[in-house]
């Protein structure tokens, strides 16, 4: 895991991006043209992922299942079997809670699911492990504050899964031998398209749910081609599911 996580971190952005602007320092007097293809590379990274407009457009080209109909909540439960929310990482200690929780990006598709369970009927799995290796898992997590906050009661957890197919397999092992084949999948908007590949492999239908569209109009000034902050945040989570989405279908076909 430690070495996954440093990789990751060292060939994705900010860290790529910093790392090009490092070498320009470097090669700065040795290598000025070298130096030069560095610092464009790396300062243009930065300046074009703190664009709204750019993570809007680079939304829609990863967000290609349309959300469901509010219409369509009701009758979930011809469709599916049960609902699959998938994890994001957790919080940690939090003062005011008094320990960990959910993600912000957590939360919002465990409220998503909440509210699809209530109106369909249907049960619920919450599936994420242990964060850097550390209890309590992030299924256990979203189960507890479902109840807390929402009042549902998860009926599974499956709390050893580290990635998507590793989602997708694991809840396999839960809900494929209670005769459990069609899941109603509850994660961001950008990453379903990942998502809905892993469980199909792992052998179910799948409804998918998707929540969280950023490929909207971004209602920027000046239609969002000034610098944010939260938008390189976002940006960040873009390109780590394109790129996600690539080694998936090289590494698990």
């Amino acid at each position: 895991m430690p070495f996954r996580y440093f990789v990751k971190q060292l060939l994705l952005p900010p860290g790529i991006l910093l790392l090009l602007l490092a070498l320009a320092w470097w090669f700065r007097r040795s290598r000025p043209r070298l130096a030069g293809v560095c610092f464009t590379l790396g300062f243009g990274g930065f300046w074009l992922m703190s664009l709204p407009v750019v993570v809007q457009w680079s939304a829609k080209a990863l967000e290609r299942e349309p959300a469901l109909d509010r219409a369509e909540w009701a009758t979930l439960s011809q469709r599916a079997d049960a609902i699959v929310v998938l994890g994001s990482g957790r919080e940690r200690g939090d003062l005011a809670w008094g320990d960990d929780q959910p993600t912000g990006v957590g939360l919002g598709r465990q409220r998503y699911a909440a509210r699809l369970a209530k109106v369909s009927g249907l049960p619920i799995l919450t599936s994420g492990g242990l964060h850097f290796g550390t209890p309590p898992s992030e299924a256990k997590l979203m189960a507890d504050s479902m109840f807390e906050d929402s009042g549902v009661t998860v009926r599974w957890q499956e709390g050893r899964s580290r990635t998507t197919w590793e989602n997708a397999q694991f809840s396999a092992e839960v809900l494929l031998p209670q005769g459990i084949k069609r899941v109603v999948v509850v994660t961001q908007a950008w990453h379903m398209p990942r998502a809905v590949w892993s469980f199909q492999k792992a052998g179910f239908e799948v409804v998918p749910a998707p929540v969280g569209f950023l490929g909207v109009d971004n209602a920027r000034p000046l239609g969002g081609w000034m610098p944010e902050f939260k938008s390189i945040w976002q940006s960040g989570q873009l390109l780590n599911e394109a790129v996600g989405q690539i080694g998936y279908s090289v590494f698990y076909r």
